[in-house]
């Protein structure tokens, strides 16, 4: 209780220390509490950074597809070509031969 008398008293006798604390105070809340804070900014700002890295990303795969959709609408020899690479498909008179890189 001594402790807070003797601050109290010493308050009173500083005219600068009283706004000093309130300053400080206030740059302590604005910067670091609450969720308008500048430390809550800064994140924010970093998140839209990454989720801007990923927009990109989807969008030049949406263009990569879209372009394979197009030519297999108009091109019958992509689908034969899809058809054999992807489901291993082939014409009666054909053997396929899978390479593979993998270590057993």
């Amino acid at each position: 209780m001594k402790n807070i008398g003797w601050i109290s008293a010493f308050m009173r006798k500083s005219r600068f220390l009283k706004y000093i604390i309130v300053v400080v105070a206030g740059v302590v809340i604005v910067g670091f509490v609450g969720d308008s804070s500048v430390w809550s900014h800064i994140r924010n700002k970093q998140k839209i950074a990454e989720l801007e890295k990923e927009i990109e990303y989807y969008q030049s795969q949406y263009e990569r597809d879209n372009t394979k959709l197009r030519r297999l609408d108009t091109d019958p020899k992509a689908v034969v070509e899809i058809a054999r690479e992807h489901y291993f498909m082939k014409q009666e008179d054909e053997d396929i031969f899978v390479l593979s890189d993998h270590d057993k």
